[in-house]
């Protein structure tokens, strides 16, 4: 009888020691974070992304209790840093800015290749919407409004920056070609800031740029605003007519949100979430993007999620437009 009772006592040990297994395997770990965090930028500094990133960061720090190191992979549209994003440990302690379309059509391009999908990818909030804008230098005689504009590059071809094929500064463009029969040609750039510099240099004609990218540069008197590609006028610039009012029915945005690996733990990414709910929608953070023309607009990973599937959606209505 006492060897029975010491197999029972002894099988009842090994259960309760697989079970304890199994729940620390299944729970992730409760302490995160307990280290510092990479957070991706895909372009370059001192542009829209890299900005409304560095305005974040601190209020993400006070949140986590952790550094969060802002670092900068330029290349390939954004990709180097959505390719290193994608290949990282999905333990919480690797994310990255995610711009729309950007992302979408660097893995819906056919040429690139790319093995990509939105699977990929864990949402886990969307920080801004920043409507894109068209631009040209004080001292341009050729034209000076948008009508003018376009009436010009119906008849002679026009260089006009983009950040990479399939952005939404490629698709504002591209829109503008086939739907008014302008000879817009892109010329590509790393980010907002050399897009900006090309402009301002003279070595291309026509800048497109989000809103919160020109804002300083158009206060300053260093660019002529001629519209936003909005359905109505940007909070910011309440003066600039859109291009709809104008005449012109193009549309276009980008969104910007915070993405981590595929794969994640339920609780780290719970961790994150809620991290980055109270950062974005602190006071003082909205306060800090607004003086500098950025549009602080809030969504949690689920539905940014839907918001980056519609944006997809969007971009294989386009295909044809794309050549693609």
């Amino acid at each position: 009888m006492k060897k029975v009772i010491s197999y029972l006592i002894a099988g009842m040990a090994v259960l309760l020691v697989s079970a304890c297994g199994n729940t620390s395997e299944s729970s992730g770990d409760p302490n995160f974070p307990e280290g510092d965090i990479t957070l991706i930028v895909p372009w370059s500094a001192g542009g829209g992304t890299d900005t409304g990133t560095r305005v974040l960061q601190p209020y993400l720090e006070d949140e986590l209790g952790v550094n969060v190191n802002v670092v900068n992979r330029t290349g390939g549209g954004g990709w180097v840093g959505w390719n290193e994003l994608t290949n990282a440990n999905p333990d919480g302690y690797t994310l990255a800015i995610a711009n729309s379309p950007h992302v979408i059509t660097g893995y819906m391009n056919p040429a690139l290749e790319r093995d990509k999908s939105l699977e990929d990818f864990t949402t886990l909030g969307r920080h801004v919407i920043d409507p894109d804008t068209i631009s040209i230098r004080p001292d341009e005689d050729r034209f000076t409004n948008i009508e003018e504009l376009v009436e010009y590059a119906q008849d002679n071809t026009l260089t006009v920056t983009a950040t990479g094929e399939g952005t939404d500064e490629h698709i504002m463009l591209m829109n503008f070609n086939d739907k008014y029969g302008t000879n817009f040609e892109p010329v590509h750039f790393e980010g907002a800031a050399e897009s900006r510099s090309a402009l301002l240099g003279g070595h291309v004609d026509v800048l497109i740029a989000n809103a919160g990218e020109v804002l300083s540069l158009y206060n300053d008197g260093e660019v002529d605003l001629l519209g936003v590609a909005a359905s109505e006028r940007f909070e910011f610039l309440e003066d600039i007519p859109t291009l709809e009012e104008q005449g012109y029915e193009i549309y276009q945005e980008s969104s910007r949100g915070i993405v981590g690996p595929a794969d994640m733990d339920e609780e780290v990414v719970a961790a994150l979430e809620e991290a980055i709910n109270n950062a974005v929608n602190n006071e003082e953070h909205i306060s800090e993007m607004n003086e500098l023309g950025f549009s602080v607009n809030y969504a949690d990973g689920e539905e940014y999620r839907g918001v980056l599937e519609e944006d997809e959606q969007t971009v294989t209505d386009l295909t044809e437009i794309l050549g693609w």
